[in-house]
């Protein structure tokens, strides 16, 4: 299924981005497909990702593991203003 997420930045988009991409072994072994990814046109701090996850409750189970969690706020995301749509076909 596939998942649009968006989340604020502290530390830059071009910080986030280096830090996400490096982490890509982490995504495949937790079965998170990454098909895209950028930020809003004008507004750097604001970045939106596109996932194939096997389930919400599997992205859920993922994003709130410790690794996942300090990788992210590491990578200057501001949790508080994650949002997370599942797209339906």
């Amino acid at each position: 299924m596939k998942t649009i997420m968006n989340v604020e930045l502290s530390l830059g988009y071009a910080h986030w981005k280096k830090l996400m991409l490096e982490n890509e072994s982490f995504r495949q072994e937790n079965q998170m497909n990454l098909l895209a990814y950028g930020h809003e046109e004008g507004n750097e701090n604001k970045v939106w990702v596109v996932m194939d996850v096997p389930s919400m409750e599997h992205m859920a189970g993922v994003m709130n593991k410790p690794e996942m969690i300090k990788i992210r706020q590491e990578a200057g995301a501001i949790l508080a203003s994650q949002q997370m749509i599942k797209l339906v076909e």
